[in-house]
């Protein structure tokens, strides 16, 4: 079980994220008219998973407004904001920062994705959050790049994602 900090204390995730090299693991999350949305849909797409505990607090909605700057840099690749926030409040809030180039996607349908990538916190202030992670895909959506934070009041490491995405 992979461990991270969230001010001083010790958050244990329910598993580990997906390894590099290997396929990202299918998903059925929510959009903003919450429709079910699943890998299939990106199909022949590279893609970046911004995972992260609620867009609610400043470092969340942060790393959305960063990878929407970053999302026009990219060719043939769709960055998805994944979180456990309801589509609608997703919705307004891309409204409310006009935010058009990132998909902002709900796992509120169960906890399937939780479980598949690891990422859900079991313990702690944040207990049933989505842990602040990233995952690159290549076009065949095997990862190629993976980033668990240490400490969730940080944001993702952008320069790792924009250089796996350049190189």
């Amino acid at each position: 079980m992979a461990k991270v900090k969230l001010g001083d204390f010790e958050v244990t995730l329910n598993g580990e994220l997906p390894d590099v090299g290997s396929k990202l693991p299918d998903f059925l999350l929510a959009d903003g008219d919450l429709k079910n949305v699943s890998l299939e849909q990106f199909k022949g797409k590279r893609l970046v998973l911004n995972i992260f505990p609620s867009m609610s607090t400043p470092v969340c909605s942060a790393s959305a407004v960063k990878f929407n700057t970053l999302a026009s840099q990219f060719e043939n690749t769709v960055i998805l904001c994944i979180s456990r926030d309801l589509g609608f409040s997703h919705k307004q809030f891309c409204l409310n920062h006009n935010i058009n180039d990132v998909i902002f996607l709900s796992d509120m349908r169960n906890e399937d994705f939780a479980n598949e990538y690891g990422v859900l916190h079991t313990n702690g202030k944040f207990q049933g959050l989505l842990a602040r992670s990233v995952l690159v895909t290549d076009s065949d959506h095997k990862i190629i790049y993976s980033q668990l934070v240490d400490q969730t009041g940080h944001e993702p490491d952008y320069d790792k994602v924009v250089e796996v995405l350049t190189s």
